[in-house]
């Protein structure tokens, strides 16, 4: 059973930054696209940000396109989500995704999920 781990949530301030870490032991990595969601309390979850296999693209949500960067380590199994100009609104449990669709806005279309990870901003 694969397993993905998210870290490096937590607390910041309006404006600030945050990198979110996604370490994926026991996959074969690069044979999955990645993906990261959020979902805050009483609403959907909703994609953040997708990357293909080897990372030669990328895509996300027009609500942090120029805020967010996803990328990915095939040699250390790793995927990170660069977070910059954080709002109040981007406040929701994050998590990380792998799946065979590169890109996939929807979140059936992935096969495992982390655990999520909380990012709180404060205005």
């Amino acid at each position: 059973q694969a397993q993905l781990v998210e870290s490096g949530g937590g607390l910041v301030q309006a404006g600030g930054s945050l990198r979110l870490s996604c370490a994926a032991p026991g996959l074969t990595f690069a044979a999955y696209a990645m993906g990261w969601f959020r979902q805050a309390p009483g609403k959907e979850r909703e994609f953040v940000a997708g990357i293909s296999w080897a990372g030669t693209t990328t895509n996300y949500a027009d609500s942090v396109k120029g805020r967010f960067t996803i990328s990915r380590d095939n040699a250390e199994n790793t995927v990170d989500l660069q977070m910059i100009s954080l709002k109040p609104e981007d406040t929701a449990a994050y998590y990380c995704a792998a799946g065979r669709v590169p890109g996939a806005r929807n979140w059936s279309s992935y096969l495992y999920w982390g655990q999520g990870i909380q990012v709180t901003v404060s205005s």
